[in-house]
């Protein structure tokens, strides 16, 4: 049996959302990808060498895709460092929310797949620190922020704003003041981080 397109990782991971989302991450297994491809079982343990390995693939594909804007963002210098906090830590909550509705089904299948992969997460975690680091460190420099120490201050500032990002607050996440309530906190720890005379 053939593909109509070259099976890779990619094809192969497309296919194992679908598979996930029909079947969930309890059901799902290697033999629904393969046959959902049209390939031997086989094929897709050429690319992936079990299916611990397969599902955190998928895992990190997702965390990835959901968040992609966040890098850029970050390292934008046309928004001042106070700002770009600002418009970061707001972008994080939104990719958060959107991934609750957009993808009911997908955003809870990752909730699990996040659970059996917990070095996906704490990578995704330290990427997200390094970026929200990059921009104190940024603000440091150009005098908007206080001297302090910018991986330390990152984490205080994630930590902080636990309740916009952490899939355990998600119910909250579509309540109307949950916005305006993360901006409030946004100016409040941006105050704490301006530089004063």
């Amino acid at each position: 049996m053939t593909t109509a397109r070259p099976l890779d990782a990619e094809a192969i991971l497309t296919a194992t959302e679908a598979v996930l989302r029909r079947h969930g991450p309890e059901k799902a297994t290697v033999r629904d990808v393969a046959r959902a491809l049209g390939v031997s079982h086989a094929s897709v343990y050429r690319h992936f060498p079990s299916k611990a390995a397969l599902r955190e693939a998928v895992t990190r594909r997702f965390i990835s895709r959901a968040h992609e804007g966040l890098g850029p963002l970050a390292r934008d210098t046309r928004l001042a460092p106070p700002d770009r906090v600002r418009a970061w830590l707001t972008a994080l909550f939104t990719c958060k929310r959107n991934m609750t509705c957009e993808d009911p089904e997908l955003f809870a299948t990752h909730r699990i797949l996040v659970a059996e992969h917990r070095a996906a997460a704490t990578d995704h975690v330290a990427d997200l620190l390094e970026q929200l680091s990059g921009i104190i460190t940024d603000g440091v420099r150009t005098g908007d922020f206080a001297p302090t120490d910018p991986t330390a201050t990152a984490r205080t500032l994630f930590d902080a704003t636990m309740a916009y990002h952490h899939p355990a607050h998600a119910p909250e996440w579509q309540l109307p003041e949950t916005e305006a309530a993360l901006q409030s906190v946004c100016t409040l720890l941006i105050a704490g981080l301006t530089a004063r005379d």
